[in-house]
């Protein structure tokens, strides 16, 4: 089975070697068909060393703790000072 892959904004760096990813998911309303934009946050294990700002790729991982599961895999676009 492949890995799930998001995209996603990094939020947090305040955690040592963990990120908070926010991935943007567009959700239908179940009654009344509407697309509702909806945020998630992600932990995710950061061993590239990414700064607060960056679009980021995050893969599916076994655990590295209780919240963290998943993997910061490359960096799309890096923020501009």
């Amino acid at each position: 089975m492949p890995k799930k892959i998001l995209k996603g904004k990094v939020t947090s760096t305040k955690m040592e070697k963990t990120v908070v990813v926010a991935v943007e998911v567009n959700k239908k309303h179940p009654i009344y068909n509407k697309t509702i934009k909806a945020t998630r946050k992600f932990k995710a294990r950061d061993e590239i060393g990414v700064s607060l700002g960056n679009v980021v790729l995050i893969e599916e991982h076994s655990p590295f703790s209780k919240e963290v599961s998943w993997l910061v895999k490359e960096v799309l676009t890096k923020k501009e000072n």
